[in-house]
Formats: C-alpha cells, structure tokens, sequence
C-alpha cells in the first residue's frame, strides 16, 4: 500500500514546510597565528598552522 493523504494539502502549506530547508552561511574565526580568516578546528590555509603550532608547510 501507498501512501493516502485524507486531503488535499494547499501550495501555501506545503510551501511553509518546505521555507526553513536553507544553507547557512559558514562560520569563520580568524586564525591565531595569522589572522586570516578560516573555519573552526581545520588548518588554516593561508599560514598552514592549527593551534599555533605549524602543520604544514604553505609556500607563498
């Protein structure tokens, strides 16, 4: 068996469902080493440091 709906729902109310599936914008924090921006607990890209100790090494 299928799935019934006993009635017939409206384009407003499935759409008022559907209004809070949205991205968010990705939280940045700026790195202590560097200062550029970056995301929370991952490398930093610009200076390639993590806890201000350097993990790898970024040629400018």
């Amino acid at each position: 068996m299928s799935i019934c709906p006993k009635n017939k729902s409206s384009k407003a109310r499935r759409d008022k469902r559907r209004a809070n599936w949205k991205m968010s914008a990705p939280n940045l924090v700026k790195c202590s080493k560097c200062g550029e921006l970056m995301m929370p607990h991952r490398v930093c890209k610009a200076c390639g440091s993590y806890n201000k100790k350097e993990i790898i090494s970024v040629e400018a």
